[in-house]
């Protein structure tokens, strides 16, 4: 059974547990992203008869269990990202990529020390959050300034679909994309995640216990788009492919002669995860996405602080399973343009009021809802359910199995 209190959804959720300052109560974020989690997981539960059993709302803090990250305000959960004052507001500065301090060093055009965050603060409280954005853009940084919340319409729901037995080829990495295809991988897809020998999924870095969560039972293969040979067999993957699930900008694939409107138009489902939808340049991450998008707690003055752990990813990959759980119209594919940002916008209200606090009773924290109070929940996980394979473990077999030839 749903419950329809965003506060109680919230409390049980465990992300209020991640947000607000360490020394201090927790705070439930604005919203009702916990609700909407959780209707998510109510639809893929009513359109896979009963095979997707999960609780959305425990989604959104499901990495935080095995990690365990905890809240640090304007830090990030899992510390990579900061919000940080600009010369107009606010903004959410990622460095989590090997890359971002060379990328952080051509925003503020100085070489940065070993501990980037001072000079890259200095220059913040000198320019306004349009002026980064802009340089952000161009440089490919995960970074933008935190926007008042701006609700967007819900979504029309097309019928359902059965997915069992369909071939899904995984390109995406870190959280949303993989989550989506664990879900449908729950549902009876065969998934196939690809990865290339330069780019393999960052998340191999992280958390053994989150990243075999995600992709057990899942055949992983590497292809070199380098090469003609590599082309041609990701060409051909996606050419058997039911649904094709990415989560980069379009022009990573497009490189690699992977055209997303001919799969469609030949009747694949191809689920597009970015940041800020198909048209746009952005580069985001779930904790700066969703600040951008407004889904913060803000403490009295105003101050934001980071709701839950990268809640825009979990989010979102619930989302793009459902709309990949759905029929296309007419006789091609679908072309599902996913924004993070969107996604977030959606579970949002205008304004930004000082968020309510949990209490403490009994040692522990309690959220006052419209049904009474509420303990508020640790972030907790499920248990893996198998293996993950090596990066291209499965290569020559699931080629093999495809009639594809190996480059």
């Amino acid at each position: 059974m749903i419950v329809s209190d965003p506060a109680a959804d919230w409390a049980a959720s465990g992300a209020v547990a991640l947000t607000w300052r360490p020394d201090g109560p927790p705070l439930v974020p604005p919203g009702r992203a916990a609700t909407r989690a959780r209707e998510l997981s109510a639809r893929l539960a009513a359109q896979t008869g009963g095979s997707v059993a999960v609780d959305g709302a425990a989604l959104l803090a499901e990495r935080a269990a095995f990690t365990g990250a905890a809240r640090r305000g304007t830090v990030s959960a899992g510390g990579a990202c900061r919000l940080l004052p600009t010369a107009d507001g606010w903004a959410a500065v990622s460095c989590a990529r090997p890359d971002d301090p060379s990328l952080l060093g051509a925003l503020v055009g100085a070489e940065l020390p070993e501990d980037v965050w001072p000079p890259v603060e200095a220059w913040l409280r000198a320019h306004t959050g349009d002026e980064l954005a802009e340089r952000a853009g161009l440089l490919g940084l995960a970074a933008g300034p935190v926007a008042p919340a701006s609700p967007i319409a819900p979504e029309v729901v097309p019928p359902p679909r059965p997915v069992a037995g369909l071939l899904v080829v995984d390109f995406s990495a870190l959280w949303a994309g993989p989550l989506c295809a664990h879900l449908l991988g729950l549902a009876g897809a065969r998934v196939v995640k690809v990865e290339t020998p330069s780019r393999p999924d960052g998340a191999r870095r992280g958390d053994p216990g989150f990243y075999r969560l995600l992709h057990a039972g899942h055949r992983s293969v590497v292809l070199d788009p380098g090469e003609p040979s590599g082309r041609r067999a990701l060409r051909a993957l996606v050419e058997r492919a039911d649904i094709v699930v990415e989560a980069s900008r379009p022009r990573a694939l497009a490189r690699f002669g992977l055209d997303a409107h001919a799969a469609v138009a030949a009747g694949t489902t191809w689920i597009s995860i970015t940041a800020a939808g198909r048209e746009s340049d952005r580069v985001g991450f779930g904790d700066d996405v969703a600040a951008g998008a407004g889904l913060v707690a803000r403490e009295p003055g105003g101050v934001p602080l980071f709701a839950g752990d990268a809640i825009a990813d979990p989010l979102t990959g619930l989302t793009a399973a459902a709309r990949a759980l759905t029929a296309p119209a007419g006789d091609g594919g679908a072309l599902h343009d996913v924004s993070m940002t969107d996604v977030v916008a959606a579970t949002l209200d205008p304004g930004a009021e000082p968020s309510a606090r949990a209490r403490r009773v009994d040692g522990g924290w309690v959220v006052d809802t419209c049904g009474g109070p509420v303990p508020v929940a640790p972030p907790r996980h499920r248990a893996p359910a198998g293996r993950a394979s090596r990066s291209g473990e499965d290569t020559a077999e699931v080629l093999r199995e495809l009639r594809i030839p190996a480059p």
